[in-house]
């Protein structure tokens, strides 16, 4: 269906806004995708500061070539929706993969994080890396590992140095206790 050229722009600068104001893109092939899917993906995707729309592909080449972004021609040919990620690529990379398992119509094509070209296998890849919470805690337990090595081989080593200073305490009192005895005898007046 035809659209008028008030639309088009509307929509070119619509996808140039999005292209902007987003840190990546996934972008995939809805074939055979009914409506109310549509809907709930869309419902779905907000949460992670995402936004999924239908796009027209000849508007979005221009909208791309117009922020200095090529993309593989055959990602724009058929019917092509846009997974805009506003806050970070990831969560919106795991919410569609999520949906792209229950919904067989939806495919990856590829995607964009920040201007890097990324293909559908590197979406997945990125789908299914930790949270960045989880991230977070293995480099900082990697950063403690070392100091927390090096408190234990500390402390292993005044324990033993502990060790042997009370063992030669200990010594030296079941010695001086044997030898008290005759002394404190020989000092005992007669």
């Amino acid at each position: 269906m035809a659209i008028a050229k008030q639309r088009k722009d509307e929509l070119l600068r619509e996808y140039t806004e999005q292209i902007e104001q987003s840190h990546g893109m996934i972008l995939m092939d809805y074939r055979g995708l009914g409506v109310g899917q549509m809907g709930n993906i869309r419902h779905t995707v907000r949460p992670v500061g995402g936004k999924f729309q239908v796009v027209k592909n000849r508007l979005m080449k221009l909208a791309l070539e117009e922020a200095g972004i090529s993309l593989p021609e055959e990602w724009l040919v058929g019917p092509t929706a846009i997974g805009f990620c506003f806050d970070e690529v990831p969560p919106m990379a795991k919410v569609l993969s999520r949906v792209s398992k229950d919904v067989d119509a939806l495919k990856f094509k590829g995607g964009l994080v920040g201007t890097s070209v990324i293909t559908a296998d590197q979406v997945h890849v990125i789908a299914d890396l930790p949270s960045k919470e989880v991230l977070f805690s293995q480099v900082l337990g990697n950063i403690n590992a070392p100091a927390s090595q090096i408190v234990g081989v500390i402390a292993s080593g005044i324990r033993q140095v502990l060790n042997v200073l009370q063992a030669h305490v200990d010594k030296l009192q079941e010695a001086g206790d044997a030898s008290a005895s005759p002394l404190e005898q020989a000092a005992e007046p007669a």
